[in-house]
């Protein structure tokens, strides 16, 4: 769930969507540097890393200042603030966001805008109040399946639409709600993994013992049966690293040929300034630390996704989207912060 009361205080290549050109020699080439970089950020200094995707997210996601393209402090044309936006991209090549703004009435809006560049973004549908945290598959057969936090009764929302003009309009064609099985309190923060026939893998947290949020898997079938579990694997990979506090939003990509999943962990609960980004590695059930740098120095990092698409100019790239937290912010970075790297 939204973790602050104002921004300045989610799967690989999704079915269906543009297959990204295979990558430059490049990346074999950061590879073997991430690796160097990624031995110097775990606690075992003489381990190695948790797998060579994590290291290859770790050296393309870690240096904001080499990228290709940036856009921190993130607004749809209406000024929204774009937090906790997850991108996609459309068949036609075009991008596609999904986020959230606290607005005026106190309440969390999320909304779908759409770009050209991923610099300049439309808003085209907002979703009501009391959604946020939003994710977004293609459905493999021309249609789109959103999933997001609802308030109040924290829960997950999820949502299907028949082809790109039904979601850009908001007319859903299915619709479920999903029971809080792991937490009278809350379960949110959903991010889609998989759409397979009628079934929609997802991940997201549940708040343990109405205390620290934790993670979960989820599947939901027909948009009638919905089955969850706690993932304490994913959360001992976090806690390792002295994650006391919240373990929260993340996404999936594929990098060399292995997925690898890129998440958040607060250091200390109710401290906004200790959100720091991981990369774990499912099959080894190991974490390594993303040491993110930006061009002013801002040291917390939040909602982290990562995705596969065709940059603007051409070329394959790794989209990477955090939101920085007024607490732990360079001046002029805090908000949503997008950016990317060739590949």
């Amino acid at each position: 769930m939204p973790r602050r009361p104002h921004p300045l205080s989610r799967p690989g290549r999704q079915p269906g969507l543009p297959e990204p050109a295979p990558a430059a020699p490049l990346v074999a080439l950061v590879l073997a540097l991430a690796v160097a970089l990624v031995l110097c950020q775990i606690p075992n200094a003489g381990a190695a890393p948790a797998s060579p995707a994590t290291a290859l997210l770790a050296a393309l996601a870690g240096d904001v200042r080499d990228a290709d393209g940036v856009r921190y402090d993130a607004r749809d044309d209406t000024g929204r603030t774009m937090d906790a936006a997850q991108v996609a991209q459309a068949p036609d090549g075009s991008y596609l966001a999904v986020y959230h703004t606290l607005l005026d009435d106190g309440r969390f809006h999320a909304a779908v805008a759409t770009s050209t560049d991923l610099r300049h973004w439309q808003r085209r549908h907002d979703f009501g109040p009391g959604t946020h945290q939003a994710s977004l598959a293609h459905d493999g057969r021309g249609g789109y399946v959103l999933a997001y936090e609802k308030d109040p009764r924290n829960h997950i929302a999820v949502r299907g639409y028949e082809d790109l003009a039904a979601l850009l309009a908001g007319r859903a064609r299915d619709a479920y709600d999903a029971p809080r099985t792991l937490s009278r309190c809350a379960e949110g923060t959903p991010a889609i993994t998989a759409v397979r026939g009628d079934t929609v893998e997802l991940t997201g947290h549940y708040r343990a013992n109405c205390d620290t949020d934790r993670q979960l898997r989820a599947t939901l079938t027909g948009f009638r049966t919905w089955h969850a579990a706690p993932d304490h694997r994913l959360d001992r990979a976090l806690e390792a690293w002295g994650n006391s506090g919240n373990i929260g939003d993340r996404s999936g990509v594929e990098l060399d040929g292995r997925p690898v999943v890129f998440i958040e962990g607060q250091r200390w609960r109710g401290d906004f300034g200790s959100w720091r980004t991981y990369a774990y590695d499912p099959a080894g059930g190991r974490a390594d630390r993303i040491g993110i740098r930006t061009h002013g120095g801002s040291d917390a990092f939040a909602n982290p996704s990562a995705t596969l698409l065709t940059a603007p100019g051409g070329q394959p790239a790794l989209l990477v989207s955090v939101f920085i937290p007024g607490e732990g912010s360079a001046p002029g970075e805090a908000g949503q912060l997008l950016y990317w790297r060739e590949l």
